[in-house]
């Protein structure tokens, strides 16, 4: 550690008000990318768990090329690439919500479809025997017990997702990770910046943390 370097924290506490426009910036696109990408999951997902090898061989492609590139790059080509084909400009908050919603929606697929087979197909039947259509016996039967056992993996995914928006900086975002560049450009004080900057990332995730396992403990997932 350099011996001369002398920390200043008024610096990190007079950039608080920018630094918290940015939190509101990542709070707001990881919940609307989350909620979006909880609908494509749980299509895709559902397409993960049919029969029908169209509707799974569109879902599972959809899932590995998603899940084998990083967000970053697809965050360029939605905001970069995807204009230039359609002839449209995209603003970079919906850039950035469409990145995250797309990303997470290849994850949250996979917790759809591992949620929904690992209810006993005990259970199908006998909602069957009961003369429950296919149709009212997934909605009564397995899908409310499915998303119980979701809700800690979407706890989860919301976590990676709000910290996924950091990388949102290279379209221009203005999230939390952007805004503290910006300041750091400014003043050059990029340990105290920095150091700030984490400290609040840890502040979300951990709230989020302790929120998810109140959650777990009153609906007794398991």
């Amino acid at each position: 550690m350099n011996k001369g370097l002398e920390l200043d924290w008024s610096y990190a506490i007079s950039a608080l008000p920018v630094l918290l426009k940015g939190i509101q910036y990542t709070i707001f696109i990881a919940a609307a990318g989350l909620l979006i990408g909880f609908l494509i999951g749980a299509i895709v997902g559902l397409g993960r768990s049919v029969k029908n090898p169209l509707l799974y061989g569109a879902a599972t492609v959809y899932v590995e090329v998603i899940r084998g590139t990083p967000i970053m790059v697809q965050a360029l080509y939605i905001y970069f690439a995807l204009p230039l084909m359609l002839g449209i400009k995209i603003d970079p908050i919906i850039a950035g919500i469409m990145s995250i919603a797309i990303n997470a929606g290849a994850y949250i697929a996979e917790i759809v479809r591992g949620s929904i087979q690992s209810i006993d197909r005990g259970q199908v039947e006998a909602g069957r025997s009961l003369g429950l259509t296919s149709a009212q016996t997934f909605t009564n039967v397995v899908w409310p017990q499915a998303f119980r056992r979701m809700i800690p993996p979407l706890g989860n995914q919301f976590i990676i997702s709000l910290k996924d928006t950091s990388l949102l900086t290279v379209i221009g975002v203005g999230e939390l990770t952007r805004q503290g560049t910006i300041v750091v450009s400014a003043n050059f004080r990029a340990v105290e910046i920095y150091t700030i900057v984490g400290l609040l990332y840890l502040a979300m995730t951990l709230g989020i943390s302790i929120v998810l396992r109140i959650l777990e403990k009153r609906l007794q997932v398991n």
